[in-house]
């Protein structure tokens, strides 16, 4: 099953692209399980002054338009920054944590999503547009999308809907311990910092989802502003 995933988000955005099928919620990875104990003994001294200089940058991609990634839409990533300072890093399944784990070692903010859920092959990263706005949690708490980068399943004929974003991914395509293909994205500034590269994170990310499974097959690629990429 080809995925195409179009760029046609802001030009300061690198976007990483991993898709697996055939994965295994449950499964458990020792390699996981030692990234997440060594990023978190690593985070626990704080960020160097050049690690918090690129988490501004990053930060910074995400200034489009009316949007203004500070408080509660500031990227995931630091808040997961915030809830390994205060040992309460989430643990959820080995898909989730996957996501999260490489969002703390890369600081890059980071989408997973289930792609049978999403019922289509393509989609498109765009900025949201005024109206638009999807449900986040179970309680049925929205978050407006307005000139935030968005990852849209599309539905052909220019009609796509907004599904994941940097700092709240949809809870209408969020993964389920029933998942078995899905694909994340990794919202990176155009050059790499002090920590993990995108190429090294994006490689990491595919290598642990092809371990939840003997069955499960991986790929990545990284798309620049204006391209479309095929996996």
């Amino acid at each position: 099953m080809a995925l195409q995933f179009h760029h046609d988000g802001p030009e300061a955005l690198r976007l990483g692209i991993v898709v697996a099928q055939g994965v295994t919620a449950s499964a458990v990875l020792p390699g996981l399980e030692q990234l997440i104990e060594e990023t978190l003994k690593e985070r626990a001294a704080g960020l160097s002054p050049a690690q918090d200089e690129y988490r501004k940058l990053i930060r910074d991609v995400f200034r489009n338009g009316l949007y203004k990634p500070t408080g509660r839409a500031k990227p995931a990533s630091e808040y997961l920054l915030r809830a390994a300072s205060e040992s309460a890093f989430p643990r959820i399944n080995a898909l989730v944590d996957c996501c999260n784990g490489l969002s703390l070692a890369s600081l890059l903010p980071i989408s997973i999503w289930d792609v049978d859920l999403a019922a289509t092959t393509e989609f498109i990263f765009r900025l949201g547009k005024d109206d638009e706005s999807y449900v986040f949690n179970s309680t049925g708490q929205d978050i407006s999308l307005c000139d935030l980068i968005v990852g849209c399943a599309s539905s052909g004929n220019d009609m796509d809907r907004p599904i994941v974003n940097a700092v709240k991914d949809s809870q209408a395509t969020k993964t389920t311990t029933e998942s078995n293909n899905v694909a994340a994205a990794i919202y990176a500034p155009i050059s790499d910092g002090p920590v993990m590269s995108l190429e090294e994170t994006c490689d990491r990310f595919a290598t642990l989802l092809a371990e939840t499974s003997s069955a499960a097959t991986s790929n990545w690629g990284i798309a620049l502003p204006g391209e479309m990429l095929q996996l």
